[in-house]
């Protein structure tokens, strides 16, 4: 039988030769490395918000986050979206904490529809994030955003084309014809 880890067992462990890891109720998840449409989407997304951001928010990509859903010594949950816009300077260490955590943003691949617009939607929920964006790069490029309630569950708004403009969680406009070439 597998041993099941905590956050911090977890983190000690380092990177993963291929692909990357979850953490998923203490069990190790593989995935492998993402296709370069995607990655560019990513890259290309980051740079819209960077440039929006307000002065105490930074965005980066693919930082692992300790959800914080379990005891420190019981076997955990962290998640690594394909974006995270958080808290500047509150960062310790290897992990990012849930709580720090503005927005997570997940980039559609062909192997992680389920895993992004359910398991990894509930687990933000539960994990407080306020705000989480599906990003789809299927023609026409969409972005649906999700806001937290007061239930910890997301309410959706429909998928937008073209430009996505929100004054939530801070005042920003998106172009989605720009995040695929």
């Amino acid at each position: 039988m597998t041993e099941l880890l905590t956050v911090a067992q977890y983190a000690a462990l380092g990177e993963a030769e291929a692909g990357y890891t979850e953490l998923v109720e203490g069990r190790l998840i593989r995935s492998p490395k993402a296709l370069a449409e995607h990655n560019y989407a990513c890259g290309n997304l980051i740079m819209q918000l960077a440039g929006q951001l307000p002065e105490d928010l930074q965005v980066t990509y693919a930082v692992e986050v300790d959800l914080e859903l379990a005891p420190s010594d019981k076997p955990g949950f962290v998640r690594r979206p394909d974006l995270v816009v958080f808290q500047r300077g509150r960062r310790t260490g290897g992990l990012v904490r849930a709580a720090e955590v503005v927005l997570a943003v997940e980039v559609l691949s062909s192997n992680s529809h389920y895993t992004d617009r359910r398991a990894k939607r509930l687990d933000y929920a539960e994990a407080g994030i306020p705000f989480y964006w599906i990003v789809d790069l299927a023609e026409p490029v969409s972005l649906t955003p999700l806001r937290l309630t007061e239930e910890r569950v997301y309410q959706e708004a429909p998928a937008e084309t073209g430009v996505h403009e929100a004054v939530e969680p801070f005042p920003l406009k998106i172009q989605m014809d720009l995040l695929i070439d």
